[in-house]
């Protein structure tokens, strides 16, 4: 019994020592100096196949985020009352004993633990804990609790053995608990008297006691995050309730692994439309729906930021529809003024201003070189070399930029791309820029994230053929030829056929593109621009954000021939998680899109599929509302068997395998 080494034989006499199994953090209580943790919790989840580490109640970030990124699961454990100003909430005269050195941990692991999609057990203070949390509310005492039943009283804060049976629930049938169990009415033990009193959007009720009170809430967002208000641990009958966790813990650790194989690609977000609020990359920041922290929640590798340009009306100018203030402009950019010249250190900035679309008069032209002339004088007053963002800090009438003279299509274009270079060089350790395949690979395997460029809408050309070039240089690998109205390159799937497809001009710029290596992105186009685009093109086209018109009738989406001919000429189709296009009535949630997925992959085969979110475009439905629930795509994924192979090409492999083929056309034509 004391001889070590028959122990270690029992372990070494067999290679692997031991199987992998989940592992599941579980809070530890805090009681007169000590970090303690009653058995049960971590023997139930030894008995359902995973392995417990115990987390003290530290706040310290390093600590939490280190512990959260090698955790598959977690397990919220019970414990004293929460102090209620964590709530907003003054102290009730019913109070119990709080537990101050666990609140402020728990509540931070919690929210940063939901961010990353772990698995959430909670266990009566644990389910409170999700509460509070995730905004809901907790009442103090029982008897606070308005739902409270005025027929029925039930004593919650029992003396009796924790095996015992104390009161019975009612489960709702439709609920992740009902499977577990699967009986409508179970009997539960219990030994509290705090209670959550609202659930918040984020969780629904699925179980209450006789007298109404709050007895088990699950998720609303199709996520692994349950809370239940009896102790399951002490009991027989909580098993199912362990065994779930480990396992939706088990599927989180084989996503983890999937992700860090293979390379994650959103092909399309409008985030940079943003830009011009002065939001932070860096952070997490709640105004944008991609950032560097929700990429790395979610497991994201990489994602095609477009520069998006509104489609002027007739009788509207490009620059009434847009912002540009100094929010916009690159912080170590220079824009110097020389010979009444304005222009960014890449390019002429007084020729993309002067070379106005046709809807600019002379007249108009005039009146801009004099604006552009006042303005130069009035940079030279200050300092002739100063970055402009500066200068429109001094100079108030100067911002925002647009409303003293005239922005074009191109200039915005670059002036977005310039921004995101300038994002880039202030987290260079931890953000590139990519240009190719190749380059994401290498991101990747650096441990850096990469944005690739994309333009939405072809008007950034200013109808000129030699900016093809000027964005193929900057790095741009699509340009979505058109948006919401007809512009000169073709007719849009929300246009009025000015064209009958793509026009004369809009067929030199297929041509260039390829010519240039670019990707021919065919959403919002119509469906004759689509054909004829099909036809004209050397290369095979995308379509970046585009969902199945055979499940959603809106003419944004494609028909099953027009995916067929997609595919037939080797292009790829990417849904997009626009509500509007996944569905025409109701809440669009991750089912929705998993739905046009396999929609499509059935039509055109699994080497044509792909996301594009329409992040910061309008996009994002329950289940993947951010970058940083992208990781429960991937389980979805699993869950309907996919391979890893599959799993590979649909987040970003068939598109890469189109880019490159698109990337080499120049040099091998």
């Amino acid at each position: 019994m004391f001889n070590l080494s028959s122990h270690l034989a029992n372990i070494y006499d067999t290679y692997p020592e031991a199987g992998c199994q989940p592992v599941i953090g579980i809070t530890a209580n805090f009681v007169e100096g000590d970090a303690a943790l009653r058995d049960r919790y971590y023997e139930s989840v030894v008995a359902a196949g995973g392995t417990p580490v115990i987390i003290p109640p530290v706040n310290d970030k390093n600590v939490l985020i280190n512990t959260l990124n090698r955790l598959d699961g977690l397990l919220l454990s019970g414990g004293a009352d929460y102090n209620p100003l964590w709530g907003g909430d003054e102290p009730s005269p019913k109070l119990h004993g709080i537990n101050a050195a666990r609140d402020l941990p728990e509540l931070l692991i919690t929210q940063l633990a939901f961010n990353r999609q772990i698995p959430i057990l909670g266990i009566c203070r644990g389910m409170q804990t999700l509460a509070m949390a995730l905004g809901g509310k907790v009442a103090q005492d029982i008897s606070d609790y308005e739902g409270l039943s005025k027929d029925v009283s039930i004593r919650h804060s029992q003396d009796a053995a924790r095996q015992e049976l104390t009161h019975s629930i009612a489960i709702e049938e439709d609920s992740t608990l009902f499977q577990l169990f699967g009986e409508p009415k179970i009997y539960v033990n219990s030994f509290h008297h705090q209670a959550v009193s609202d659930p918040g959007q984020r969780f629904r009720v699925v179980a209450r006691a006789a007298d109404g009170i709050i007895e088990g809430m699950e998720s609303t967002e199709h996520k692994p995050v349950m809370g239940v208000q009896w102790h399951p641990e002490w009991l027989e009958s909580g098993r199912p309730l362990f065994q779930w966790l480990v396992e939706q813990a088990n599927n989180f650790h084989v996503a983890k692994e999937l992700h860090r194989r293979i390379l994650t690609l959103d092909t399309h977000c409008d985030t940079p439309m943003f830009f011009s609020q002065g939001v932070h990359f860096d952070h997490r920041d709640p105004r944008i729906l991609v950032d560097l922290h929700k990429m790395t929640e979610g497991r994201q590798d990489a994602v095609t930021m477009v520069a998006y340009l509104p489609q002027p009306k007739i009788g509207e100018t490009f620059s009434s529809k847009v912002e540009v203030n100094e929010h916009l402009l690159a912080e170590n950019g220079e824009y110097p003024a020389e010979n009444g010249e304005l222009r960014t250190e890449r390019y002429d900035m007084t020729q993309g201003l002067s070379n106005t679309l046709s809807e600019d008069s002379q007249t108009d032209k005039a009146n801009h070189t004099s604006q552009l002339s006042a303005l130069s004088s009035q940079l030279e007053k200050t300092s002739q070399l100063s970055p402009l963002s500066s200068q429109l800090e001094k100079t108030s009438q100067l911002s925002p930029l647009n409303s003293q003279f005239r922005i074009t299509p191109q200039l915005y274009a670059d002036l977005i791309f310039d921004k995101i270079e300038d994002i880039v060089r202030r987290n260079s350790r931890y953000l590139s820029i990519a240009r190719t395949p190749a380059d994401l690979y290498q991101d990747k395997r650096k441990g850096r994230k990469s944005i690739m460029l994309g333009i939405e809408n072809g008007l950034a050309l200013n109808h000129d053929l030699t900016n093809v070039k000027h964005f193929a240089q900057r790095g741009v690998v699509y340009i979505t030829l058109c948006h919401n109205g007809d512009n000169d390159i073709c007719d849009s799937a929300r246009g009025c056929n000015t064209h009958n497809g793509v026009s004369q001009f809009g067929e030199r710029v297929i041509e260039q593109m390829n010519l240039n290596g670019i990707m021919v992105d065919l959403s919002h186009a119509g469906e004759k621009s689509f054909y004829d685009a099909l036809d004209i093109s050397a290369t095979p086209i995308v379509c970046s954000h585009s969902n199945c018109r055979a499940l959603c009738d809106h003419p944004r989406n494609l028909t099953d021939d027009q995916l067929r001919a997609l595919a037939r000429r080797g292009g790829v189709a990417h849904i997009t998680l626009y509500p509007g296009f996944l569905r025409q009535s109701g809440q669009a949630t991750i089912l929705d899109a998993m739905s046009h997925l396999e929609h499509a992959i059935q039509v055109m085969g699994i080497d044509h599929v792909g996301l594009g979110t329409d992040f910061d475009g309008d996009g994002g439905i329950i289940g993947l509302a951010d970058s940083s629930e992208m990781i429960n795509f991937t389980l979805e994924l699993l869950r309907r068997k996919y391979s890893e192979r599959d799993i590979e090409k649909i987040w970003g492999g068939n598109w890469l395998r189109v880019m490159s083929q698109v990337q080499n056309f120049p040099q091998n034509k």
